[in-house]
């Protein structure tokens, strides 16, 4: 089998284009979540906070300044504001994927079946070792 008709069969199967699917659907997720952190939840608990833009904090490790021919030098800074922002998206998805796999697990789990009525040869067998033991 050449690696050609290997690759072919390999895409073909269902797995891997739910698998597509899913990288698709993740992805414009993700999007979504970005803009509900950064313009929906954010705001309000910043104006709580007293007024903060949480994607704006960060700590300045070197001012900005001017070399000797006049270019500017960008500032050193570490923006943990932003990685806030990332945190509270992080933990939206990971609770949205948490609720969709207990979704799917409570769909998968079998319904809880009950014992298979005993055959009448197994009763007529049964019947017929009582009245022996009598």
């Amino acid at each position: 089998m050449g690696m050609m008709s290997e690759f072919k069969e390999f895409i073909a199967k269902g797995n891997v284009i739910d698998m597509a699917v899913g990288v698709v659907i993740g992805a414009a997720f993700g999007k979504v979540v970005t803009t509900l952190v950064d313009n929906v939840i954010m705001p309000p608990i910043g104006l709580l906070i007293g007024g903060i833009d949480f994607s704006k904090l960060a700590i300045t490790l070197k001012a900005a300044s001017l070399d000797a021919a006049g270019k500017e030098i960008p500032a050193v800074v570490i923006g943990y504001g932003a990685f806030l922002n990332a945190v509270v998206q992080f933990l939206i998805v990971g609770f949205a994927i948490f609720l969709v796999v207990k979704a799917v697990n409570r769909m998968r789990t079998p319904a809880v079946e009950a014992p298979a009525a005993t055959p009448e040869d197994v009763l007529l067998l049964r019947e017929i070792r009582d009245s022996l033991k009598k």
